[in-house]
């Protein structure tokens, strides 16, 4: 399978989209799941967008930015793992240890950016003092349209210009090399979930995860839909409990200060 003109031009303009919603932060378009669905679908192949997004938001669900520390780019991850499932034809979890190496590279062309663009930051001043609020929305806005386009360009390099290349050194891989790429793939969702649970995981809620494995892993369903409608009823009823705690705590507090100020009726 290979990637048309007019299919690496229509990535390529979501590319820009998710990656200034990345810089922005601001609708979370830019997570795996989304954007393998959404490639997978540009591509004509829904399924494996799907499943590709899956494994990958498992594998960055506990990838956390934290100062210069930087985990690979989730967009180009995402955009990668279906484009070299869909040319390849491996398997999903083989294409997200390939797509490593283009996720790692645009996230060092972004940590660039980060430091150059801090070299605009007098120039924001020094319009802000002056008033010059034209000056200093364009100056605001450049970033974001520089960023937003290099991903545009990045991905239609990756996606169309060099699919052949690209396609020919992945099928040229000896067994064991395509292999190994498929048991790492298969790991690292795995990772990633683990490094989320470090991060989140509490005693009080380690029953709701022990119930959650045993729901999904030893009751026979046909999908996972079942397993979600159970989380979304115990996260109900916690948060009905939550709620009646904090009420009662509330009534509570109201009543030691009445009673510590001596009422309204008493006379005093």
């Amino acid at each position: 399978m290979t990637v048309s003109l007019g299919q690496g031009l229509i990535i390529s303009l979501f590319a820009i989209i998710a990656g200034a919603d990345f810089w922005l932060e601001g609708f979370y378009i830019f997570r795996p799941m989304i954007v393998c669905t959404i490639t997978g679908l540009l591509l004509g192949d829904l399924k494996l967008g799907i499943i590709a997004g899956g494994l990958t938001e498992l594998a960055f669900a506990g990838l956390t930015p934290v100062g210069g520390t930087q985990p690979p780019n989730p967009i180009m991850a995402g955009i990668m793992t279906v484009v070299l499932a869909y040319t390849t034809g491996h398997n999903p979890a083989t294409a997200i240890g390939l797509s490593l190496p283009f996720s790692i590279l645009m996230q060092y062309i972004v940590l660039f950016y980060y430091s150059a663009f801090s070299l605009l930051t007098r120039k924001t001043i020094e319009y802000a003092g002056k008033a010059e609020t034209k000056k200093f929305t364009w100056i605001v806005l450049a970033p974001t349209f520089i960023v937003a386009l290099t991903y545009g360009i990045f991905t239609f390099l990756c996606v169309y210009a060099a699919q052949a290349p690209m396609s020919n050194l992945v099928n040229a891989m000896p067994g064991w090399l395509s292999h190994g790429f498929e048991i790492a793939g298969g790991i690292l969702p795995a990772v990633g979930f683990a490094m989320l649970l470090k991060n989140m995981l509490k005693n009080k809620y380690v029953p709701y995860l022990l119930l959650g494995f045993t729901a999904a892993c030893f009751i026979k369903f046909g999908n996972l839909v079942p397993v979600a409608v159970i989380g979304v009823a115990l996260a109900m009823i916690e948060f009905a409990r939550a709620k009646k705690d904090r009420d009662t705590n509330e009534k509570l507090r109201e009543i030691e200060q009445n009673s510590n100020s001596g009422g309204d009726n008493d006379g005093i």
